[in-house]
């Protein structure tokens, strides 16, 4: 499995490089000049360094080079530096937001903890009420239970967050009164009191995220243990007079998690993405919103490495997802 993982890193790095390339010649090809749309306020040293960090005006392969420079040398040095206060970056030109002349990776820092707190709590709470039901709807299929969780995971795949966010902030924020309808970024949690506040505020998007988040688990977790209820091993667990609990608990729920580990997987990057319509609506400053941000801005830095980093966490919980295989599915080897 060592053996299996560290090949799979190995390969990831040019399957990477070439995602890169690939991302930065669509942008490349955007029509205009890139630094058109920029304000005149802007002094002219700063527009020049600009020009200088990306590289306009020169090859695509030079500006290819530099932004490979500023990624994966630079960025790593300046987060060297600000752990361990050495000055390895010093003087070295970062990559620079066009629309606020900052460095990019900065403002990806400070568009984190938002994100997570919203995303990252609505996808763990998802996890937990979609597996369960999921489980228990395919043992009792065809029940009570089980329609009346297919109703709900309808009505999540259905209804869009552009319809629920307004209609819950309507409800809960308008009507009752008991929910913010705006997200405080700069709140900061440091006491009991603090800590209410943040539930209350995140209450809204997580509710409109775990709904839609925790559809999509529970159909596939009851299709998966569905599928597995109906196999022979089962039935000779049965004969052999295991209990049912043991019998669904240790053998169908760990073959019925494989094919839903690879959907939780694949969907972690986009924790780090962020819910583009929630954070929107809700006026959450994650990652999701500052995406969208640059791209009306057509700030091309920042979407390169906006894009770059989530493709980058998907290929790695790729590699995570098939990993757990091996470990979820004793059959499963990768010598």
């Amino acid at each position: 499995m060592l053996t299996y993982t560290i090949r799979r890193l190995v390969l990831a790095v040019p399957t990477l490089l070439f995602i890169a390339l690939a991302i930065f010649l669509l942008l490349e090809l955007a029509p205009g000049d890139p630094m058109a749309n920029q304000p005149l306020t802007i002094p002219p040293e700063v527009r020049e360094r600009m020009r200088e960090a990306l590289g306009v005006g020169q090859p695509w392969y030079i500006q290819y080079y530099k932004w490979l420079v500023q990624f994966f040398v630079v960025e790593p040095q300046v987060l060297f530096d600000r752990w361990f206060g050495t000055e390895f970056a010093e003087g070295k030109q970062r990559i620079l937001s066009w629309q606020t002349r900052s460095p990019v990776m900065d403002i990806v820092y400070q568009r984190i903890p938002p994100t997570l707190w919203v995303v990252g709590v609505a996808y763990v709470v998802a996890i937990i009420i979609a597996l369960p039901i999921g489980i228990y709807s395919a043992y009792r299929q065809y029940s009570t239970f089980d329609n009346a969780g297919t109703f709900v995971s309808m009505i999540g795949f259905s209804i869009p967050p552009f319809f629920t966010g307004p209609l819950l902030i309507v409800i809960f924020a308008v009507q009752l009164e008991w929910l913010p309808s705006v997200y405080d970024t700069v709140h900061v949690v440091n006491s009991w009191d603090s800590f209410v506040i943040q539930l209350k505020q995140m209450a809204l998007p997580v509710m409109v995220l775990a709904l839609q988040i925790t559809a999509q688990l529970n159909r596939f977790m009851r299709a998966s243990t569905l599928d597995n209820l109906n196999q022979d091993y089962v039935r000779t667990a049965r004969a052999k007079g295991l209990k049912e609990r043991a019998v669904v608990l240790s053998h169908v729920v760990r073959n019925s998690m494989i094919p839903v580990v690879t959907v939780i997987a694949l969907n972690v990057p986009g924790i780090f993405g962020g819910a583009i319509i929630t954070e929107v609506i809700f006026k959450v400053n994650g990652i999701g919103q500052l995406l969208i941000t640059w791209l009306f801005a057509n700030d091309l830095p920042g979407v390169m490495t906006l894009t770059f980093i989530f493709a980058t966490l998907i290929v790695l919980f790729n590699i995570i997802a098939d990993v757990l295989y091996g470990v979820l599915d004793p059959r499963i080897r990768y010598d």
